[in-house]
This record gives C-alpha cells, structure tokens and sequence, in this order.
C-alpha cells in the first residue's frame, strides 16, 4: 500500500515537474526566441509590415483597404471617393478615406462559379461603373480597356495591390479630380509599380495604400506652390 501510494506520488512530481520544464522551454524561452530573431532580422515584417504616415501607422501593406465617401442616409454601400485610387472590388475591405484609421471587417471569396448568374451580374455593373468613373472630359474609357482584377475580388477579399493597368485606367480621373496633371500622376503610378518577385514569381503590381499616400503628398505639393 505504502509502494504504491510512494509510486504514484513519485509519478505525479516528474509529470509536474516535465510541465513546469515544457512550460518554460515552449512557453517563455521558444517564443521570446523567435521574437528576438524575427524584430532583429526582419522588425518590419515581425509587426504586420506596418506603413505609417506622418508618423503614425495607416495600415498594413499586405491588406487592402477602400476609399469610400461617407455613407449617406438611406445608401447600404458607400459610393467610392474618386479622388483616390480605388482598391479591387471586395466586401471584405476596411474603410479608410483618409489614410488616419483602418478596420478588418471580414475575409472570404464569394465562392461562385464563373456561370452563376449574381456572379456574372456583378461584374458586368462593375464594369460598367469603372467605365463610367473613369471616363473624364478629353478622356473615354472602353469596356475593353477594363481589365479583371477592376472587376473581380481576391480569393480572400483583401488584396492591398492592384494591376499595372488598373492603377493606370485610373490615372485621368485621379488627375481630374485632384486638379493634376495627367502625365504628373501617371509618374507617380510607374514610381510605385513593383516588378514580379525575384524577376519572375508572380505579377508587376502597384500597392494602393503607398500609392495613395504619394498621392497625398503630390496634391498637398502642388496646392502649396
């Protein structure tokens, strides 16, 4: 009776001390470890790949965000402030008009087929709507002219970048509404293209967040001279 009691107590320390060890190493040691590491190698990407702006952080450059006027009463979705460059198509997106705040609302595709017919609604008045927001005075844009991703969302509704062409399209309207020079903003499009990753894994993109705040900058420029 008294081995046994003797045995049990003696497995119940070495259960709790191998706790208290694995606690420790996995715990405290592993994880203060791999911080260390990753805020000494790469601080910028151990921290959500923050981009800030005027000092304060506006958004992560791997989520995207859109750029909505405020809702009006009696609308269930904002119009789009087309003085900005406007992000992919997506529910899923965080409102941030001014580059101040930032919110994660929810992530997901739609999750329809290329022959479902909402599906298929959808992007035709997506189209439409690109053409007729992107089409200024001296300047019209065709159906033609609108490439996929102005019209489709990510597979998880977030995508922070979008297309040499799309962020192109937009350039005249920009420029338009902001009172710039056409050729001004469309610099400022090629400055903030990145090629494809290693040269050849994945697509030449612009990432609307940085765009926009370049653009901020260039229309608080050119208002001060």
């Amino acid at each position: 009776m008294n081995n046994s009691v003797g045995n049990t107590a003696r497995l119940l320390w070495a259960g709790l001390r191998a706790l208290l060890v694995l606690t420790v190493v996995c715990g405290v040691i592993y994880p203060l470890a791999v911080t260390g590491v990753a805020q000494g190698l790469m601080p910028g990407r151990a921290n959500g790949s923050e981009i800030t702006a005027n000092g304060r952080a506006v958004g992560s450059e791997l989520i995207g965000q859109r750029y909505d006027l405020p809702l009006r009463k009696g609308q269930e979705t904002p119009d789009p402030d087309l003085k900005w460059f406007q992000p992919r198509p997506s529910n899923g997106l965080g409102t941030n008009s001014v580059n101040t705040q930032y919110s994660l609302l929810v992530s997901g595709a739609t999750n329809r087929s290329g022959d479902n017919k909402e599906l298929i609604d959808w992007v035709t008045a997506a189209k439409a709507a690109v053409v007729k927001d992107n089409s200024v005075p001296g300047h019209r844009v065709t159906p033609s002219q609108v490439p996929a991703d102005a019209v489709t969302s990510s597979g998880s509704g977030l995508d922070p970048d979008i297309s040499p062409a799309y962020a192109q399209l937009q350039v005249h309207r920009v420029a338009d509404r902001n009172h710039l020079d056409a050729g001004q903003v469309a610099k400022l499009v090629e400055q903030h293209t990145d090629g494809r990753i290693l040269g050849f894994a994945g697509e030449p993109r612009v990432n609307i967040l940085r765009l926009n705040i370049a653009l901020r900058q260039l229309v608080s420029d050119a208002a001060g001279r």
